[in-house]
């Protein structure tokens, strides 16, 4: 049973079922496996919980 998982900013629940189902679908198309056989697994992280370089992504963010 394939895991996917995906580490994202914060969605909403449509976003979230539609990412499952575009991930789902076309994971089982690659690995010959049905849907119903994968696992997907969202993490929603904040920006101020991922450092890119030296800094955090939120404070980037702000720079921009």
């Amino acid at each position: 049973m394939p895991v996917i998982t995906i580490n994202a900013p914060p969605i909403n629940k449509e976003q979230k079922r539609e990412l499952v189902s575009a991930f789902a679908k076309k994971a089982s198309e690659v690995l010959n496996l049905p849907v119903s056989a994968m696992v997907i697994i969202i993490n929603e992280v904040e920006s101020e919980n991922v450092g890119v370089g030296d800094s955090l992504l939120c404070d980037r963010q702000q720079d921009e």
